[in-house]
């Protein structure tokens, strides 16, 4: 039988912890707790799944136990992945299941016989799900199975799938019953959710981050790009799951900052020379990137604060001469200032071997004789 930290189950990947990539640092686990008096411990499953369940038997439990607890029906394992003070905080933020307005008990630690049994349903979990799959698209049900969790005790799996529209899955569970002789649960997930579970590298080179550190999905629309100045591509926008990144709310914040005190881009520039439209902006920077009405190829920076001031004299009614030297950005000082000094751009550095070697070298002939 395999070892179980050998199995991917979401709980015990991470060397920092018991509970894998969605953790919680207890800040307050050298504190006596008072306001748990229930002993109420978090509980993880396979994944992001959490629940909280009441230590009845006022079992001493640590971040890492395996545990038994109560399911219906029967009972289900899990890894105890925070207990004391913070348990209430997370139970606010997680949704916690009640039976009859209580939580749901803690029975024991894991016997040996439990981990054996859980493990065995572990391994059942793929062949399930590839099975499982086969007969939706037997069914020609326009859904998508993506992961199969089974119940500690075997009694029970759940089948998390993907689907545009409403299904009618009623056969399925029949069919999926008398293959598997288990109860079967349904629960639809979403697009953001299967590729936390699925994992994989995002074009930033790193593991993805539903799947290694983010445990809440925050909307993310379109504004996000905008505020930022992003070009409107949907297939650079998109991230893995087909919806809008979720680092795209990372600095939104900060770009939102950086904006405050900018003039409004909307409005031209009148000056003697012509007018001239707003074409994009350095946020970060605090610059207006401005052309002629009739004439984009050239773009002159123009910072944010003579923007201002050239605004303010359009409603005096006044015009300056055209945007002068002073009122411009460098740019080009930025690019005449940088000079290749290793040769690292060269496509042809490799052919070209040191004059000094080579000088070295030729006193050397066929017919001398080294000293």
């Amino acid at each position: 039988m395999e070892n179980i930290d050998l199995i991917d189950r979401g709980v015990c990947k991470s060397k920092a912890g018991p509970c894998g990539k969605l953790r919680v640092f207890d800040w307050l686990s050298d504190v006596k707790s008072i306001a748990n008096p229930e002993q109420v411990v978090e509980v993880r499953f396979k994944n992001t799944r959490k629940d909280y369940f009441r230590n009845v038997n006022n079992l001493a439990l640590i971040p890492g136990d395996i545990v038994a607890v109560e399911a219906n029906p029967g009972h289900d394992i899990g890894v105890v992945s925070l207990t004391g003070e913070l348990v209430y905080e997370q139970m606010y933020k997680h949704k916690a299941s009640y039976i009859n307005g209580e939580l749901r008990k803690v029975y024991r630690k894991a016997k040996p016989v439990d981990t054996d049994k859980w493990k065995e349903a572990i391994l059942l979990e793929h062949q399930t799900m590839i099975k499982s799959r086969q007969i939706a698209a037997d069914l020609r049900l326009d859904m998508k199975i993506g992961d199969v969790e089974y119940q500690g005790d075997k009694t029970k799996a759940i089948f998390y799938y993907i689907a545009d529209e409403r299904v009618d899955f009623r056969q399925l569970i029949k069919i999926l019953a008398e293959e598997f002789r288990i109860r079967i649960e349904m629960k639809q997930i979403g697009a953001r959710q299967e590729a936390g579970r699925i994992g994989g590298i995002g074009p930033c080179g790193r593991e993805l981050c539903c799947s290694s550190w983010m445990c809440n999905f925050v909307s993310v629309t379109t504004n996000s790009a905008r505020y930022q100045d992003l070009t409107m591509n949907p297939q650079k926008l998109a991230g893995q799951c087909g919806k809008l990144k979720c680092c795209l709310n990372y600095e939104i914040d900060t770009y939102l900052d950086a904006q405050k005190d900018f003039p409004p881009s909307g409005i031209p520039l009148e000056t003697e020379k012509g007018r001239y439209v707003f074409q994009k902006a350095d946020i970060l920077r605090g610059v207006f990137w401005y052309s002629l009405q009739n004439e984009s190829s050239s773009l002159i920076p123009v910072t944010v604060a003579n923007v201002r001031e050239i605004q303010k004299l359009n409603k005096k009614g006044k015009k300056p001469d055209k945007l002068t030297a002073d009122m411009q950005i460098t740019v080009k000082n930025e690019a005449e200032s940088f000079q290749n000094m290793a040769g690292q751009e060269s496509l042809s550095r490799f052919d070209k071997g040191d004059p000094r070697k080579r000088k070295k070298f030729s006193k050397k002939g066929p017919g001398r004789r080294n000293r």
